[in-house]
């Protein structure tokens, strides 16, 4: 079995019936595998970790707890947009093209980090004056001060320094350890709907620690650079194409929570949140693979471009086939998950998550044929005119279906979105000169 241009048996030398068992070693032993082992562990934690403490909020918050919580995630998500400025994916790539050298490391380090600090000042100042303008935010200034925290953060993770270097178990520890925490202390401490705020308090502190302590390994490994106004420019420079990315993703996705509940009362927001949370929690369960493959790809894309197309193709079966079982399964048990993850109250949820179901197949689409290749090629300038375009799609719908449909509206916007999306990065990576590399069938060497 070949990854990436490697022999994961080589060296492995099978005696009589036990060359199944020398394979699976070879490969479990691979870094690619245990970086996807470890991502898996990541994707428990972030996606299904919150829908395991949601029954408990759902009945103990109620829908206009969890829509109050959603709606503020939903605002400071745009805040932490700014600060993640995209160095998930710009400075993931060209870490991994460069994890050789310290020195490098070490500025990239540096101009990364000041660049965040620098933008967590602007996020919060903006975030602070434009909560003045929104009328839901008015009477909740704790929600609002540890959603900010949370925000800034997470943002701060230097999740993109592991994953560059594809050490992604240390990620994990933290990730676990901070998340399963803080699962216990909300278990312990939300009562009552009076401690909605305490939600986001104990999920900060979460993320307060687990970025600790991932930057400190961080620095410790590869030291930084005194982040001087050329670094930071530098990485702000190489970041701009992927920032306008993840603002175009952030328009179409993250932020529709926020947008519905401008025209929709917390209650339904809370229907569409928590369906949102059970249908991305599935799907988050394949973001391992793109993400275990992105560095991988973002190295042999460039001198063994058949290689990477060869690995492409892996992640492009695996990712389609789990997509339509995973959207399938949320479609068929959507009665059985809302009453088991949001509680007796959330069953105007039901039809929302049905919606909601198409989803997963649509993403498996979309990462793995379009952002999967696209991203490693850096062909930034195609990716952010799908997502802008993308994103205008999603806003368009929203303004006019969410005041009317309210929860319904806003999960036929987010599925509309996704389908144009996916159609046009599949059309973008059809047109390209490297295409029969990634769409080639045959048998034989690639």
């Amino acid at each position: 079995m070949r990854i990436d241009g490697q022999d994961a048996t080589a060296g492995v030398a099978p005696e009589h019936g036990g060359a199944i068992i020398h394979r699976a070693w070879a490969l479990f032993r691979h870094r690619v595998f245990q970086n996807m082992i470890a991502l898996w562990g990541v994707q428990i934690i972030r996606k299904i970790l919150p829908v395991v403490t949601m029954p408990y909020l759902g009945r103990v918050l109620g829908p206009d707890g969890l829509g109050l919580i959603a709606f503020v995630q939903g605002f400071t998500t745009f805040g932490a947009l700014l600060i993640e400025y995209g160095f998930n994916l710009s400075a993931t790539r060209e870490l991994a093209q460069c994890r050789t050298d310290k020195h490098q490391r070490a500025r990239l380090m540096g101009g990364v980090l000041g660049a965040q600090l620098g933008l967590s000042a602007v996020a919060v100042l903006l975030s602070i004056i434009a909560s003045r303008f929104v009328p839901i935010l008015a009477g909740h200034s704790r929600l609002l001060t540890f959603g900010l925290i949370f925000a800034v953060s997470d943002s701060l993770n230097p999740y993109w320094y592991f994953q560059g270097m594809e050490r992604m178990h240390f990620v994990a520890i933290f990730e676990v350890a901070a998340k399963s925490a803080a699962a216990a202390a909300i278990f312990a401490l939300v009562r009552s709907p009076d401690d909605t705020w305490l939600v986001l308090a104990i999920q900060s502190g979460a993320s307060l620690c687990a970025t600790g302590a991932g930057l400190y390994l961080a620095l410790r490994e590869s030291g930084m650079s005194f982040p001087r106004p050329a670094l930071i420019r530098e990485a702000l420079k190489r970041g701009w194409p992927m920032f306008l990315f993840r603002g175009a993703d952030t328009l179409y996705s993250l932020g529709n929570s926020f947008v519905l509940g401008l025209f929709a009362a917390p209650a339904l927001v809370g229907y569409y949140a928590g369906s949102e949370k059970i249908s991305k929690a599935f799907f988050g369960l394949m973001n391992p693979i793109r993400e275990a493959l992105y560095p991988r790809l973002s190295n042999l894309v460039r001198d063994q471009r058949e290689e990477a197309a060869r690995l492409a193709r892996i992640g492009i079966y695996v990712m389609g086939c789990g997509g339509v079982l995973l959207g399938a399964l949320v479609y068929l048990l959507a009665p059985l998950l809302v009453r088991l993850f949001l509680g007796p109250r959330f069953e105007a949820a039901v039809p929302v998550l049905r919606i909601l179901s198409l989803l997963p197949p649509l993403m498996a689409i979309t990462h793995s044929v379009g952002f999967q290749w696209l991203l490693p090629l850096e062909q930034n300038g195609v990716i952010n005119r799908i997502m802008v375009s993308a994103g205008l799609v999603n806003f368009s719908l929203a303004v006019i279906l969410a005041p009317r449909y309210a929860h319904i509206g806003m999960a036929w916007t987010v599925v509309a979105a996704e389908l144009f999306l996916c159609s046009r990065m599949v059309y973008a990576v059809s047109t390209m000169e490297d295409s029969m590399r990634l769409f080639r069938f045959s048998r034989g060497k690639s």
